[in-house]
């Protein structure tokens, strides 16, 4: 049965903040699945949160450091692949952006699954491309370097 069919579908929307500062790119390692995998700073939108809030949100709350939005990335569609027990297969829709490092809190207890916070190369993050949680994460890394910044004004929050 298809979606127009009657079954319901809902992609996961979630959010990534690529932070850069003196040429590093801030990543958390996370576990996931029995696995330590490297990601943005992301995570799902909230009930009654805009996405400017939920990048914010969620970079705080896996890194410990406070930052300032400056261009929206880009929107991204991923569907997770179907694993051999039937999990998985989940669709994502993430929205990237742009950030700078404003404080860091290092007293700050870090988002469950979260082993720490890091700062990453380009090269270095590339290297390590068999341990991204997904292939959002040097997508969205490759294309802040190449250039691609959008203004943030495109994000529109109806209240």
């Amino acid at each position: 049965m298809s979606y127009r069919e009657g079954r319901f579908w809902q992609p996961d929307v979630t959010v990534a903040t690529i932070v850069v500062d003196a040429g590093r790119l801030l990543l958390v390692e996370e576990r996931v699945g029995g696995r330590l995998v490297l990601n943005q700073p992301a995570g799902h939108l909230e009930p009654d949160e805009s996405l400017l809030e939920a990048a914010l949100r969620e970079t705080r709350e896996e890194t410990g450091w406070d930052v300032r939005l400056t261009a929206f990335v880009g929107a991204y569609q991923w569907k997770a692949p179907v694993n051999p027990d039937g999990s998985g297969g989940r669709h994502y829709l993430r929205f990237a952006f742009a950030a700078e490092p404003l404080a860091h809190d290092p007293a700050r207890t870090l988002d469950e699954g979260i082993v720490r916070a890091l700062w990453l190369t380009p090269s270095e993050l590339q290297a390590e491309h068999a341990r991204h949680r997904s292939p959002l994460v040097w997508r969205t890394a490759s294309d802040f370097l190449a250039g691609r910044r959008q203004p943030l004004d495109l994000m529109q929050h109806l209240a």
